[in-house]
């Protein structure tokens, strides 16, 4: 019973330069910028919402299934993806393409300079599920991809009747009201952080009320103060779990995202996939890059005691 995970998938090098940006650049040349910066530190990292929600999943005990468009230097991430037992079959290898990547420098000041080349993203559409949706699916996500893709996708699984997250993220932008209603209305859940959720309200005219109206659950994260969970007229606050450190908060949005489809999958509370979906969080923000994090069943399952108080529930497979 795979879980679709249709997003982008992407490389993201991530370069430090040991100095700060501001003792180069000089502002009253900005208009005709010309700048270098070594950067003797670097590293290449897996990454692209489809991917890092799917690698959460996965350390979980899900069974995500990633649909997304890639291109002629996916060689490595697919053999990435191989070892941790994530199915490629709904992976489409466009071979004039690149896969998506992202270029970011960072100063001593913690400055950022990215430069992101969306690749074979920007063909995603291309990707469409009809007729391709195995049977016994039941939950799907929808996360940041070209948009018609975005668009294509949830018009598919809305179709064949699979539950599924719509996760505007980053591409929210890219929506026009028309749009955003419609895709809105196909979903079953929405899931956004809270300035993403003021941005909705804006973008399609609807107040928190009628929005909560259009959706079987609507999920607000709140970074430090956690998330919360609106279930028609019913609110379930969300605590944030403890951080053992805070290192690299990129990512942490699609770790959270996949604890609410694995809680899904386990027909669990509301309460309970929100919780386990905090808990992944945390993970994730204690490491650098998006797909770096570790930990077992076991370890999960005491940490998840140790911050709300209450075990874990019993782990079915399905």
């Amino acid at each position: 019973m795979s879980t679709l995970i249709c997003g982008s998938l992407a490389f993201d090098t991530i370069m430090v330069f040991q100095d700060r940006f501001k003792e180069h650049i000089l502002p009253d040349r900005v208009h005709m910028l010309n700048v270098s910066f070594t950067v003797p530190e670097m590293r290449r990292d897996f990454g692209g919402c489809a991917g890092n929600i799917a690698y959460n999943l996965k350390l979980l005990g899900g069974d995500p299934l990633i649909v997304g468009t890639v291109g002629q230097d996916f060689t490595p991430y697919a053999q990435h993806l191989d070892e941790l037992h994530i199915a490629r079959s709904h992976i489409v290898t466009l071979p004039d393409q690149y896969t998506a990547q992202a270029f970011i420098t960072t100063d001593l000041d913690d400055n950022q300079i990215t430069a992101f080349h969306p690749g074979a993203m920007l063909r995603a559409s291309e990707n469409r599920l009809v007729g391709r949706i195995p049977a016994g699916s039941r939950w799907a996500i929808v996360a940041p991809d070209g948009l018609d893709a975005m668009v294509g996708h949830l018009a598919d699984l809305h179709a064949a009747g699979v539950q599924t997250i719509f996760d505007p993220g980053q591409a929210l932008p890219l929506f026009d009201g028309d749009t955003l209603r419609k895709m809105i209305d196909d979903a079953d859940f929405l899931s956004v952080n809270d300035y993403e959720c003021g941005m909705v309200q804006a973008r399609t005219g609807w107040d928190l009320a009628t929005l909560r109206s259009k959706l079987q659950a609507l999920i607000v994260t709140q970074g430090e103060a956690g998330s919360r969970i609106y279930l028609g007229a019913e609110e379930i606050v969300i605590p944030a779990a403890k951080a053992k450190a805070v290192v690299d908060p990129t990512g942490c949005g699609d770790a959270y995202r996949a604890g609410l489809l694995f809680g899904l999958e386990q027909g669990w509370p509301w309460a309970v996939c929100g919780r386990v979906a905090s808990l992944l969080g945390a993970y994730k923000i204690e490491v650098a890059g998006t797909q770096n994090h570790r930990f077992s069943a076991a370890q999960f399952a005491q940490r998840y005691a140790e911050n709300f108080g209450e075990a874990l529930p019993a782990v079915t497979a399905r």
